[in-house]
């Protein structure tokens, strides 16, 4: 009952045959579009009778490098349009029409050309949008815009571009059908910008005038007038295809090989003018690449980005960050709505002793639904039903219960965009049974609300939010959350309340921020944020750990005018300071890190941090054992990226990072090289190199007789190697050829093992002795060796509809000892391990009526 009470509410909201208008930006120029008497030819010429008739858009100006500057070369463009589409021209005049940079690429990478931008606001809220680009040659990059500013690359419209190269410059038609674009009924104004890039000059012109000292997208757009008769963009596309896959299966005489066939279907319904609803049935997702490879021996959960595409697109409404402040750049991924969640690793595999479990769930069907009324209240509804995954010696046991996940998501937005409030709740729910009860939770629910507020002018802003959580289980599954790295209830001196009798568990999150963007020279950021130690959203979202409160503050400097030797500076300082919920210092630290574009267009990146100043502890570092003294500790990192418009561009990246006087210290070195062969190929080649000493790196947890927990931390000694290769070779903006891989080792042993004994003495060498337990064996070490690689041909013959070809391929060992050989003969053995190999064709068809 909840999709259809939401549709019938936003068709409410939209019924008036001509909504109110937003309040008008009396500074936001204006053009009138004329309909269109015969539809033009898309084939990149003017000469049609619909582009005479059309205003001519002049008074371009340059954004970037100089705001507000004269643009280097002119600019044109005309608009018109009809019953079903949306139709720009734009010229782009240059005298050297031969240093225009034109490159193949695959659709989405600019691949350092020129390109034309049109950015198209058509609910005219100054908030949300879309965007379609081209290069001279017709490579697409295309993209929804929401919050202002934020893009969403994932979408991928149907649309028409049409370019030429001439003795003028190069020109590009485009028509963008109206029924990819989301508009109330009876609109007459949308809103819009042009933009050209002109690569060889690095400089952005715009109309109207994009400016970088003002913070947002949309709500700097032009009005488009005139509008009239749009017909309401009521539309549904289907597109089913068929998957035929042969993967590599181990028997119990070595390996096989098994064939399976699948289909699905991706669905795109207007619901009403102002919602959509978009599903999909039995998705496959083979053709994305594989994530990167991680040997992790902290505490905490590593963050994989999203990259499957029904989970990416048009998921900016859901996002709702936590932790997420100027000083981290919201690098953890933490938030409410994490979406890998769905489809997860099946996690009882190691229970059930299954041999070559399922990478993931299967994903039975998931669907969204999206939609803004003219009022500028958005609503957002996803929901997505994964199968019980089975497994274990005889097949019967339940890996991974039968799930359903959904989020509710609604933002209503005031004073065009500059003040909002906003609401979201998940849940999650499992169908338990004697395989999995025991060991997972039963439900979690998150709840909260949000708000932002840009006070007149622009330049400052106030935000915040308010989040609530609650899970329930059996009394062992609560205990075993309590105790997980998240929340380490029963930390001897935390003082939390651990209680293994509990069957639900119930916490709550707020943050808020105050910031001042926009201005000419200087933005600064404020904020505070408190996690109590119950808070728990990992069923659905991503969370590194809860009972932590903290304050941060960022100012940065900038100058954007070019000078003599520099196009632009930025120097940033950063000061944090983080606590337990009781009180215990957790750190306090400051950075400064500058970012220089010198006139060559290379960048120098730099910057350090001075950690764990004064008195502060780790109470992570025993994995539920006393908090621990830590010492000051300092990090430096630089890096050199080159001009991306050369055909060779050399980089490299380099860390070091010191601690506990100087007993552990990490450096990192990660040169790459990306170079173009031509207009078509596109390479590139990285390595990275670690060097890891550790001096309290957390070993194990154990209890003697007597039931004492003895904490132990070892040396550990390791080294990481890793390279990756990307080639892209574009045949055509509609054929491409990807390859990924990506070889992997990771080595250490430990040694000089040692147990906590004064974990607050004031000197490094009193928080530890030598372990009194006699039954420990000699620490060891490991051995980790890794390969991924995807080989993709993607076609996409006609629009929408694609034929992908995949080959991936997996390798992977580990051993308890480090060995003898050194990296580069490890890396070399990668190659050497047997392979695990699938092949994929998938074909799509798109259907639009």
């Amino acid at each position: 009952m909840l999709l259809p009470a939401l549709g019938l509410l936003l068709q409410t909201q939209g019924a008036p045959h001509s909504p109110p208008p937003a309040p008008a930006d009396s500074a936001a120029p204006a053009v009138v579009a004329t309909a269109a008497v015969r539809t033009p030819v898309i084939d990149g010429r003017d000469d049609d009778e619909a582009w005479s008739s059309a205003q001519l858009i002049s008074g371009f100006r340059e954004a970037r490098p100089v705001e507000d500057g004269d643009p280097r070369l002119p600019t044109t463009g005309r608009v018109t349009y009809d019953g079903r589409h949306l139709f720009v021209f734009v010229r782009a005049f240059d005298p050297h029409p031969d240093s225009i940079i034109r490159r193949l690429a695959r659709r989405d990478n600019d691949a350092g050309a020129d390109w034309i931008t049109i950015y198209v606001d058509s609910y005219h809220d100054r908030r949300t949008g879309y965007r379609f680009s081209v290069t001279p040659v017709g490579v697409k990059l295309d993209a929804v815009l929401y919050d202002d500013g934020n893009q969403d690359f994932a979408w991928d419209g149907v649309w028409d571009v049409a370019t030429r190269i001439d003795s003028t410059g190069w020109t590009a038609e485009f028509a963008i059908p109206l029924s990819q674009l989301r508009y109330p009924t009876g609109v007459s104004t949308f809103g819009l910008l042009i933009q050209r890039y002109i690569a060889r000059y690095t400089s952005s012109v715009t109309w109207p005038l994009l400016r970088q000292s003002r913070p947002g997208l949309a709500s700097q757009m032009g009005e488009l007038n005139g509008l009239a008769g749009l017909a309401p963009p009521r539309r549904a596309e289907l597109t089913p295809y068929l998957v035929t896959r042969n993967v590599d299966v181990p028997t119990a005489t070595g390996r096989d090989r098994r064939q399976r066939v699948t289909a699905g279907a991706d669905l795109k319904y207007s619901v009403a003018s102002n919602l959509t609803l978009t599903g999909t049935v039995n998705p496959d997702f083979g053709q994305v690449e594989a994530d990167p490879s991680v040997l992790n021996l902290g505490a905490f959960e590593t963050f994989f980005r999203e990259r499957r595409p029904f989970f990416v697109e048009g998921t900016g409404l859901f996002r709702e960050p936590v932790n997420c402040f100027i000083v981290n750049d919201c690098s953890t991924g933490e938030g409410l709505f994490y979406s890998r969640r769905v489809g997860r690793a099946p996690r009882l595999t190691d229970q059930y002793a299954t041999i070559d479990p399922p990478a993931s769930s299967a994903i039975l069907g998931a669907a969204k639904l999206t939609g803004r009324t003219h009022q500028g209240l958005s609503i957002g509804v996803l929901d997505a039903v994964t199968e019980r995954v089975r497994g274990g010696p005889a097949g019967d046991a339940t890996l991974e219960p039968a799930t359903n996940y959904a989020v509710v998501r609604s933002r209503q937005d005031w004073r065009d965009g500059e003040s909002n409030v906003g609401l979201i709740a998940t849940a999650v729910n499992r169908a338990l049974d004697s395989w999995s009860q025991p060991y997972l939770r039963r439900d979690a629910y998150v709840g909260g609300v949000d708000f932002y507020h840009r006070f007149p002018g622009k330049r400052y802003q106030l935000s915040g939010q308010v989040n609530f959580s609650q899970i329930a289980g059996t009394p062992a599954v609560i205990a075993a959350t309590q105790t997980d790295p998240v929340h380490y209830y029963q930390r001897p001196d935390a003082g939390l309340g651990y209680d293994p009798t509990r069957t639900s568990l119930a916490g709550n999150s707020a943050e808020f921020r105050f910031a001042k963007f926009g201005g000419a020279r200087t933005n600064v950021e404020t904020a505070i944020g408190r996690r109590s130690a119950g808070f728990e959203i990992n069923d659905l979202g991503f969370l590194r750990r809860a009972d932590e409160q903290n304050w941060s503050s960022w100012m940065a400097l900038r100058w954007r005018t070019p000078k003599a030797f520099y196009q632009s500076i930025q120097w940033n300082f950063n000061l944090w300071h983080h606590w337990t919920t009781g009180g215990l210092p957790l750190e306090h630290a400051f950075n400064s890190n500058v970012h220089v574009q010198f006139n060559s267009r290379w960048w120098l990146h730099t910057g350090g941090t001075l950690g764990r100043l004064g008195r502060v502890y780790c109470d992570r570092c025993a994995r539920g054992g006393p908090a621990v003294l830590t010492d000051p500790t300092i990090s430096w990192w630089g890096g050199i990226e080159p001009d991306d418009r050369r055909q060779i561009q050399p980089s490299v990246w380099a860390n070091y990072w010191r601690a506990d006087g100087g007993r552990t210290e990490s450096i990192n070195l990660s040169p790459s090289l990306d170079f173009r062969a031509g207009s078509r190929l596109a390479a590139s080649v990285g390595l990275s190199w670690t060097r890891n000493r550790d001096n309290t790196q957390w070993y194990d947890n154990v209890d003697d007789a007597a039931g004492t927990t003895h904490y132990l931390f070892a040396h550990l000694e390791q080294h990481t190697l890793s390279m990756t290769w990307r080639i892209d070779y574009t045949l055509t903006p509609n054929i491409t050829l990807q390859v990924y891989a990506s070889p992997f080792v990771s080595k250490g042993t430990y040694s000089d093992l040692r147990e906590l004994a004064a974990p607050r003495a004031a000197v490094y060498d009193d928080r530890y002795q030598p372990p009194t337990l006699l039954t420990l064996s000699a620490p060891g070490g490991f051995n980790f060796k890794e390969f991924r690689s995807n080989v993709v041909f993607r076609w996409e013959y006609r629009p929408g509809s694609v034929l992908f070809l995949v080959w991936q391929q997996g390798r992977q060992d580990q051993r308890d000892l480090e060995g003898s050989r050194p990296l580069g003969g490890d890396l070399r053995d990668v190659f050497r391990l047997p392979a695990d190999n699938a092949f994929l064709l998938k074909a799509s068809y798109w259907i639009n009526w």
